[in-house]
């Protein structure tokens, strides 16, 4: 019997959440010290949490520089921490970049260069290449995060605006050894495009980020159409023996967080069902598609027999067409309930683990079997909220927000789909 489907929803939020918390997961992955300096340097989310398990665990010195998010800062002793803009880069992001930089470069033979890279990298570096400015990336950047344009398409595009992405951090670094550990917030995990891939080879070009600019149809300052059709400083692909002393580990993914949550259901007499841990696509079509499959679970018992939970991860997108308070963990909670029609046996909880839901304070947000007309009871039409991209507005008057405040991890978005049981 689950008597509060909402308080078990969160619970599984909260074991995705722990299983990826850089206390537990930087300790067992972190290489022996070297003969010569120890340099941390890197940016996201999670990076002053991981250089804070950094320091309590390394046992010799230490120097170095990492850059997050504001609000997401740990106190530490010996690295320093910078607080920059995500997702839209900002100047201290900027000098944060250039000082990261520097430190790889100077970086000697015998020194270990360690980089702590999470999700949100990428904005928290932005280092332009040469000729282009700030404000160009700016520009391209918040016109990117409207278009509709997954994160590998992003992180192409934003590559080959850089100085610092797509393995040039890894290319200052060299000939030091250099050892990256990741927290993955991308479907499939691929390192080229966690934070634009600083440390690892690039099998992107200058035409992919031309093709998908023209793809979405972004329209882009004069100097950035220019350095893209130049191409004069292509990544570093491949085969580069700049990487020759370069090693990446992962140390926590969405499915690993998926799988947290999926045992903590079984403990509790749920049987849980990992969808996927990369999902994509517009998040109203994701909700238009997980509704379906719940509503076949609940009134079919097919393909699983409720009671269960529909776990999946991923990263969807939102094509912004109103002028609302949106998030796509909400955009695909509103889309959901919509396509659920109040069903009275399925509840569903989507958030960011990273506790922050595209730019609002909150992770995401909880639907039931009342939410639509709790909505109608306050004069909230949903599906004319969906149409502004106001599903931040429409959770946030029923009370049915989580805010979770920075969590200090990231390993993409958590949905999880309750069906419950028939009555008996």
């Amino acid at each position: 019997m689950i008597d509060d489907p909402r308080a078990l929803l969160e619970k599984l939020f909260a074991a995705a959440i722990d299983a990826a918390l850089p206390s537990a997961r930087v300790p067992p992955h972190l290489p022996p010290p070297p003969k010569g300096r120890t340099i941390v340097i890197g940016a996201g989310k999670a990076s002053a949490a991981m250089a804070r398990a950094v320091e309590d665990h390394w046992p010799g010195d230490l120097e170095g520089l990492v850059v997050t998010r504001y609000g997401h800062a740990v106190p530490c002793r010996r690295i320093e921490i910078v607080e920059a803009s995500h997702p839209v880069p900002d100047e201290a992001g900027l000098r944060a970049a250039e000082r990261v930089l520097d430190l790889a470069d100077g970086a000697g033979e015998d020194d270990l260069v360690l980089c702590l890279i999470s999700g949100g990298g990428s904005s928290l570096m932005p280092l332009p290449s040469p000729g282009l400015s700030l404000e160009d990336k700016q520009a391209v950047n918040r016109a990117l995060l409207k278009s509709g344009a997954t994160i590998d398409e992003m992180n192409c595009v934003r590559k080959h605006l850089s100085a610092i992405k797509g393995g040039w951090l890894a290319a200052a670094a060299a000939p030091a050894r250099m050892v990256t550990l990741l927290i993955s917030d991308v479907p499939g995990d691929d390192p080229d495009v966690i934070a634009s891939g600083p440390t690892v080879p690039d099998p992107t070009s200058f035409a992919d980020a031309r093709t998908i600019l023209k793809k979405y149809a972004v329209d882009l300052p004069v100097a950035v159409r220019d350095h893209l059709d130049r191409a004069e400083r292509e990544t570093p692909k491949p085969g580069d023996p700049i990487f020759a002393k370069s090693e990446i580990r992962m140390i926590a993914t969405p499915q690993s967080a998926l799988e947290a949550a999926a045992a903590l259901a079984g403990s509790m007499g749920v049987e849980a069902h990992i969808l996927s841990d990369r999902i994509e696509g517009e998040s109203r079509d994701v909700g238009l598609v997980l509704a379906a499959l719940a509503r076949q679970v609940a009134d079919r018992d097919q393909p699983f027999a409720a009671p269960c939970a529909l776990l999946s991860g991923g990263e969807t997108t939102v094509t912004v067409r109103g002028d609302g308070r949106g998030g796509r963990n909400v955009e695909f909670l509103l889309s959901l309930a919509i396509a659920l029609e109040g069903h009275g046996r399925v509840w569903a909880l989507a958030g960011d683990t990273d506790g922050i839901d595209g730019m609002e304070d909150n992770a995401g947000a909880i639907t039931g079997p009342d939410s639509l007309s709790r909505g109608a009871t306050k004069g909230l039409i949903a599906k004319d909220r969906l149409e502004q991209n106001d599903g931040y507005g429409f959770f946030a008057a029923l009370g049915d927000l989580v805010t979770t405040g920075p969590t200090l991890t990231n390993v993409n978005d958590f949905r999880a789909i309750l069906v419950l049981p028939r009555s008996p």
